[in-house]
């Protein structure tokens, strides 16, 4: 039988999946949206903002119920809201630009639940051995989700419209949700095809059990280990959610490549292919250096340095070189080395409060987010004010170097909450 807990493994992974295709299908569909309702580029940014905006607004809410309810319920809710409002988007963009932005906010308020909840979920029933791997498997569904989101939109736009891709894609979560429904339960102890020896296994190794006990938020916000990974999770989200957004956009207008041609899709999701090899071999790495010995908090530490100083130096470089490829070249890097980061920041959280892991991922990734708001709406007014993408990778640059620095300076493995 395959264990239980694989089996959360792959139904949250698969969330993940669909939670990226359904936020990343309208940064290809941008492009003929674009041209036909005559936005400008800092219209753009702002579409693309309005997501996050609604996705801060239930991260640090999504991550408490999760930890005080279990994150089956959460998370299930979640996946059938952001599917709802994906079918609806079409409808929306068609009556006005403000009608868009308030079907992508509705759209982020039903996906921001989705990290935290999991990541409560992981708490309970996830050995800690197991846990950086488990994690980094299913943060590649960012990876897998992008790949699948920007090739399937590209052939859904060539054969049927930019409209069907978000009908399509939008039916995918609502029949997950009846599979998750059936073989998934907030805790090992409940689920009833579980053995006695992996539940066994998993209650003696399981960072967390029992539900959360109250942390007050002036504590949070005042500790500087979780202040930490705060920062390191905000110098991150800017790198990853403008790129993520404007990466299809990039390659068409900036490179060259026009969204019809083979080339486009290609260039696009080589670099989200290799995240996914590099993110999984990063976990793989990190803990197997904790089996062996290594501290928790070198292994945290020294995986993150050279995740953001290795990503930060690409990024820099890329605005001097024209060759296509090259470019591309350096994308991936930057993803191999973000596959580095994953024994880092991302899955300190636990570290820190067991019991609170889903509240902590919700608060950091609330405040994380705000890159995602700020960074799309600062990059589209750079692209109208300047027509050139040269501070928009500086700036991305210079924030992982800060963010790093921060990180390393003041992350810590001991737990500091329960």
């Amino acid at each position: 039988m395959i264990p239980q807990r694989f089996n959360l493994i792959l139904y949250s992974t698969l969330a993940v999946i669909i939670c990226y295709i359904d936020r990343v299908n309208i940064s290809v569909a941008i492009i003929p949206m674009q041209e036909q309702f005559g936005w400008s580029d800092s219209q753009v940014g702002f579409i693309f903002s309005s997501f996050y905006l609604g996705y801060m607004l239930t991260m640090a809410l999504g991550g408490y119920l999760a930890d005080r309810f279990g994150g089956k319920f959460v998370l299930g809710c979640g996946v059938v809201l952001w599917s709802l409002f994906t079918i609806l988007t079409p409808l929306a963009a068609h009556n006005g630009f403000f009608v868009l932005l308030i079907m992508r906010v509705l759209l982020g308020l039903g996906e921001g639940v989705t990290f935290p909840a999991w990541h409560s979920l992981y708490a309970r029933w996830i050995p800690f051995k197991e846990r950086t791997r488990a994690i980094a498997f299913t943060n590649s569904g960012i990876a897998i989700g992008t790949i699948i989101g920007y090739i399937g939109t590209q052939l859904i736009i060539i054969s049927l419209g930019w409209e069907w891709a978000f009908y399509l894609f939008g039916v995918i979560g609502i029949i997950w949700f009846f599979f998750w429904n059936k073989n998934v339960t907030s805790y090992p102890r409940d689920h009833k095809k579980i053995s006695s020896e992996e539940l066994s296994y998993i209650e003696d190794n399981a960072p967390a059990s029992e539900a959360i006990t109250q942390i007050p938020l002036s504590k949070l916000l005042s500790n500087l280990p979780f202040i930490a990974i705060i920062v390191a999770t905000f110098a991150n989200n800017w790198s990853l959610l403008v790129f993520l957004s404007f990466l299809p956009k990039f390659v068409d207008n900036e490179l060259g490549v026009d969204l019809s041609s083979g080339s486009f899709l290609v260039l696009i999701i080589i670099p989200s292919i290799v995240s996914v090899i590099a993110l999984n071999l990063g976990g793989y790495i990190a803990d197997t250096l904790i089996k062996k010995g290594y501290k928790v908090i070198k292994v945290r530490k020294s995986a993150n340095s050279i995740g953001f100083f290795g990503s930060a130096a690409c990024l820099f470089t890329i605005p001097f070189l024209n060759d296509v490829y090259t470019i591309i070249g350096l994308i991936c890097m930057t993803n191999i080395f973000t596959g580095a980061a994953a024994g880092g920041f991302g899955v300190n959280h636990a570290d820190l409060g067991p019991k609170s892991t889903g509240t902590l991922v919700g608060i950091a990734s609330t405040l994380g987010t705000a890159a995602g708001v700020l960074g799309n709406i600062i990059s589209g007014i750079v692209l109208d004010l300047t027509q050139s993408w040269t501070l928009v990778f500086f700036i991305a640059a210079g924030l992982l170097v800060f963010g790093g620095i921060f990180y390393l300076l003041f992350a810590s493995d001991k737990k500091q909450f329960d």
